[in-house]
């Protein structure tokens, strides 16, 4: 990703650091990376991590406020950006962060914990319809509507407040050799809508490639297929120079390409890869350079 070492870099998902350091070792000392992290920990740890390297600022803030940043930082174009939508392991691995349903923990799944609704107020509030929209959509869940209606009838004589709650009402649905899968389903379109994850990422594209560099490059590791899908159609989008119907004689769209594929299929992790990081499994990398 880093073509032009003296340039300026974005990436939208601080976590812990560990892509910031390889951006880091391929910079000049006039070269500048500017991240961004909604999680106030994380946030905090890589400020007391790159506390003395110059080069180096992050913001506790959405990765959809690249413009503002781009201000406040006085760039006028990035040479490359960067995110990585997975979830980092310390956010599972924490119980009180609220991500795990391994272990009983509040269940919250926000990244700021000070805006939004947690998940369990969303359990509370939510009619039974709207859960299983949620549900299906953002977890393609196909037994939505029942688990749904499971929640409404828990809620009418108890209050969700933990993981365990949940994890208790999927278990009475779901056969035990499907339970994980089926678990991961619901938690995340649980985080994924309290998150407004999806529609985050529509935004954060739309800005990014204007803010991008010509040459710059852009490079995004997904999770799952919605989010996957989101990228595909905009990379796909900005490299057509004409968006006109098939039937029309000359094109009046005055659309141009923006962007060309790095990479015309998703990279995937390679075998050791996922050995040293069974999470990595999932994850699809796609890259585009801005024209």
């Amino acid at each position: 990703m880093v073509w032009n070492r003296d340039g300026a870099y974005f990436e939208g998902t601080a976590g812990y650091g560990g892509h910031a350091g390889e951006i880091l070792n391929s910079l000049s000392d006039k070269g500048k990376l500017v991240a961004t992290d909604k999680d106030f920990e994380a946030f905090s740890y890589c400020k007391k991590k790159f506390e003395n390297e110059s080069r180096y600022i992050v913001y506790n803030t959405s990765f959809t406020n690249i413009d503002v940043i781009a201000k406040i930082e006085f760039i006028e174009m990035f040479d490359g950006i960067f995110l990585d939508l997975g979830v980092s392991s310390l956010q599972l691995d924490d119980p009180e962060k609220g991500f795990t349903f391994r272990e009983d923990s509040p269940l919250d799944l926000r990244m700021n914990k000070s805006e939004g609704i947690s998940a369990a107020d969303l359990l509370n509030t939510a009619s039974e319809e709207e859960l299983a929209d949620i549900i299906f959509r953002y977890g393609e869940e196909k037994k939505s509507r029942q688990i749904a209606r499971k929640i409404a009838e828990y809620r009418k004589t108890n209050k969700f407040e933990t993981s365990s709650q949940l994890k208790s009402i999927i278990a009475e649905l779901t056969p035990p050799k499907f339970l994980n899968k089926s678990l991961a389903r619901v938690f995340q379109a649980l985080r994924i809508y309290v998150n407004n994850e999806l529609e985050e990422l529509e935004i954060f594209l739309d800005k990014s490639i204007d803010l991008l560099k010509k040459g710059g490059r852009i490079a995004i590791i997904t999770f799952h297929s919605l989010e996957d899908r989101i990228v595909k159609e905009k990379f796909k989008y900005e490299t057509l120079e004409c968006i006109c119907p098939p039937q029309s004689p000359i094109c009046v769209c005055d659309k141009e390409a923006r962007l060309k594929l790095i990479n015309t299929k998703p990279i995937a992790p390679t075998e050791e890869e996922i050995a040293k990081n069974r999470r990595s499994r999932s994850a699809k990398l796609r890259a585009a350079e801005r024209i």
